[in-house]
């Protein structure tokens, strides 16, 4: 796992297909390319650059698994983003090695604390979050599709 520009072919088919999952489960139905385009374009992704942030590709035997991206909210706070592995290869740990890799690129980038928000629904995503230390916070973004909020402290960079 390892710092990647968002728009390579591997992170925008990670984004595609995150996107595609995130808002498929939200819609009970599969979202089609159009909706998949729509909810890509103008997404702020072109911020998880440094210094604002940073986009990490995982790979699996070589092939792109997983990605996620840190966004500095400010000098000492960084948003945990845009998660995702790819269903062939949940179950192999990579989730919480990439939770690890992002909390690591947060610290370069300065930040001491990790916050998320995310769905009631998304239940596994919770379930890591948890797992890796993660604790219910007050919201500090609204949206239409933040329904509960995580943070962690980061402590000194790495």
């Amino acid at each position: 796992m390892a710092p990647e520009a968002f728009d390579t072919a591997a992170a925008t088919s990670l984004r595609r297909d995150y996107y595609d999952e995130v808002a498929s489960r939200y819609w009970q139905r599969p979202a089609t390319s159009q909706e998949i385009d729509e909810g890509l374009t103008n997404d702020g992704v072109e911020l998880l650059t440094p210094p604002t942030g940073q986009f990490v590709v995982g790979r699996y035997d070589g092939e792109a698994a997983a990605c996620g991206g840190v966004l500095m909210l400010d000098a000492e706070c960084a948003e945990l983003t845009r998660v995702y592995l790819r269903p062939a290869f949940r179950g192999k740990q990579g989730a919480g090695l990439m939770l690890e890799v992002l909390e690591h690129e947060a610290r370069l980038l300065g930040a001491s604390r990790m916050v998320l928000n995310t769905r009631l629904d998304l239940i596994e995503a919770r379930s890591l979050y948890v797992r890796n230390g993660y604790r219910e916070i007050p919201a500090y973004c609204t949206g239409p599709y933040v329904e509960i909020c995580y943070g962690k402290d980061l402590g000194q960079a790495d």
